[in-house]
């Protein structure tokens, strides 16, 4: 049975209920991930947490090692991720305090580190869809039940950061029919595929941008209360999603590189055979 791994603020390893927790570190051929990563028992599911910017929020969107948090996460047998995180709306009916669940993405980010398919391996994954439409069924309909305001679909602008938009860039973005923006998922989620590990994004609406005529300026005091308002709500969405996803699934994200890699078996370096192993070991 796949744990499921949950990545996200280090408030979400405080949850009410969580049993046989142990911190435990993960080497990677990547480097280290954000932060030691948090095995537990929750729901009488095995859940494997991670604070994606590092207990205390140390590690700034762009230096965020990507590629170390997923395969850490492939490493401790994860099979689905529940990613959170905070957003800004694009549009009015997405308000401060709403979930949003979306199923696509657009990636304005230049610095990042986003595919594990380097130095002699060559790997072109499917990525249309770039979230699990199972998992993100399961998200929203946790969602529903808990009476959370939450929406299912949208497209995600995923911009680099750490400063947030302009109001030029804020307009073209919602001229593009984006619906949130934010600084971290895209990358998580193209890595998660690669990675076969289904991914889906419970996104937590925290302000309007800077293009709402009542909110002129974004501030970090605006966002970090809005955050922790919906913090308690994002632990009952996840207790309730974990309890949802079957015990054995079968989901074309888990057999994602079954086509995808180009490179002939003979060239590949003996290095990336061993490092990748748990992730092209079964091609």
């Amino acid at each position: 049975m796949a744990r499921i791994g949950i990545i996200g603020g280090s408030g979400l390893y405080e949850m009410e209920g969580i049993k046989n927790v142990k911190s435990i570190s993960v080497a990677t051929p990547f480097g280290k991930p954000s932060d030691r990563l948090i095995l537990g028992i929750l729901e009488r599911r095995e859940v494997v947490f991670l604070a994606r910017h590092g207990r205390g929020h140390r590690i700034s969107p762009s230096d965020i090692n990507f590629r170390a948090n997923i395969f850490a996460m492939k490493k401790m047998g994860v099979g689905q991720i529940l990613s959170v995180s905070a957003c800004g709306s694009l549009k009015e009916e997405f308000k401060p305090l709403d979930f949003v669940v979306p199923n696509q993405f657009v990636d304005r980010t230049t610095k990042r580190q986003s595919t594990f398919f380097t130095d002699g391996i060559v790997a072109h994954i499917g990525f249309s869809e770039p979230i699990c439409p199972q998992l993100s069924k399961i998200l929203f309909e946790a969602g529903k039940k808990t009476g959370a305001n939450i929406h299912f679909g949208g497209n995600y602008l995923n911009m680099e950061g750490p400063a947030f938009s302009t109001k030029a860039e804020s307009e073209l973005y919602r001229s593009w029919n984006m619906d949130i923006i934010g600084m971290t998922n895209l990358t998580e989620a193209k890595l998660a595929r690669e990675a076969e590990i289904c991914y889906a994004t419970l996104a937590a609406v925290t302000d309007y941008d800077c293009w709402h005529p009542s909110h002129d300026s974004v501030t970090v005091e605006m966002i970090v209360q809005n955050l922790l308002k919906n913090v308690e709500n994002a632990k009952k969405v996840l207790k309730l999603a974990i309890n949802l996803i079957p015990k054995q699934t079968e989901c074309s994200c888990q057999s994602a590189l079954k086509y995808a890699i180009i490179t002939n078996k003979k060239f590949i370096p003996a290095k990336i055979k061993k490092d990748l192993k748990i992730i092209i070991g079964k091609y």
